[in-house]
């Protein structure tokens, strides 16, 4: 595995953005995380990737990470994202790909998809919805003011102290932090390195239901081979995951006994097993 910075030319013109990735010359693949995640979230999947053929891409995207930090909030949105999407395939050689999207990552290539479904041979949808997730808008609102006028230190704070109000918060969750050494300082690390504009501009879009934005009837068009993977215990996306598994012809569910929002860390076995298995049937 080698990290490295790729530059895109999308609809907001050129960027830098950082990138690792093993088996360059396999079957392209390419690994999305969520929000106020990274490319990490992915790393110690890619060199098993790559024993499987695969050319397997983990990104940092806009605003995350090590890549470009745009301060306007109107520079991100899940439009944004997608063409960033689109623009990395480009640089990168690729004209089609398998995808991997997970949470935030998930509506990503959900839009990508449905914008140019020609570049997409198969799609991996991993604790994900269609939809803006439901969350108490005061809450919301008090967190993207935090981030705008104090940083991400102080969201963070703030965070603990309403750990209750979490919607992902859970003892599958609690308990990975407690047994895993530094897997809550590695969480704090993503959440440091993220962007205040983007956090404030994105978690409003996550959670925005006024517009009612609903990509489920549109996603029955998707002709590719899907998987659609939620951890059980994640329960803000078990309805939607189950719902996307049935808009989508031929899709496939996995529920991975043991995990909750971040299966690849809390259920790692069972998740590269549904994982590998969809990626191993794919047609050449």
């Amino acid at each position: 595995m080698e990290h490295r910075w790729v530059t895109v030319r999308d609809d907001a013109g050129t960027e830098v953005l950082a990138i690792a990735d093993a088996g360059v010359g396999g079957r392209p693949l390419v690994l999305v995380h969520g929000f106020t995640g990274a490319k990490e979230d992915f790393t110690e999947w890619l060199d098993p990737l790559a024993e499987r053929g695969w050319h397997a891409v983990a990104l940092d995207q806009r605003g995350h990470g090590e890549s470009h930090k745009p301060e306007l909030e109107a520079s991100y949105s899940f439009d944004h994202y997608a063409s960033e999407l689109l623009g990395l395939l480009d640089a990168l050689g690729w004209s089609s790909v398998v995808a991997l999207g997970h949470s935030m990552g998930g509506m990503v290539v959900q839009t990508a998809v449905l914008q140019a479904p020609e570049r997409f041979e198969a799609l991996i949808l991993m604790d994900t919805s269609h939809r803006a997730v439901k969350a108490d808008p005061g809450i919301v609102e008090l967190a993207a003011t935090i981030a705008r006028t104090e940083g991400m230190a102080a969201v963070m704070a703030a965070q603990e102290m309403v750990r209750d109000a979490d919607p992902l918060a859970n003892e599958i969750a609690a308990r990975l932090e407690a047994e895993r050494p530094g897997y809550k300082a590695f969480g704090q690390r993503k959440m440091l390195a993220s962007s205040p504009a983007m956090y404030a501009s994105m978690l409003r879009q996550i959670t925005d239901r006024s517009e009612e934005l609903d990509r489920l009837a549109e996603l029955g068009s998707i002709s590719v081979p899907t998987l659609v993977v939620v951890g059980e215990h994640d329960t803000p996306f078990r309805r939607p995951s189950e719902r996307m598994a049935a808009a989508i012809p031929g899709a496939e569910l996995a529920v991975i006994e043991g995990g909750a929002h971040s299966p690849q860390f809390e259920a790692p076995a069972a998740w590269w097993a549904a994982v590998s298995g969809f990626l191993d049937a794919l047609p050449a």
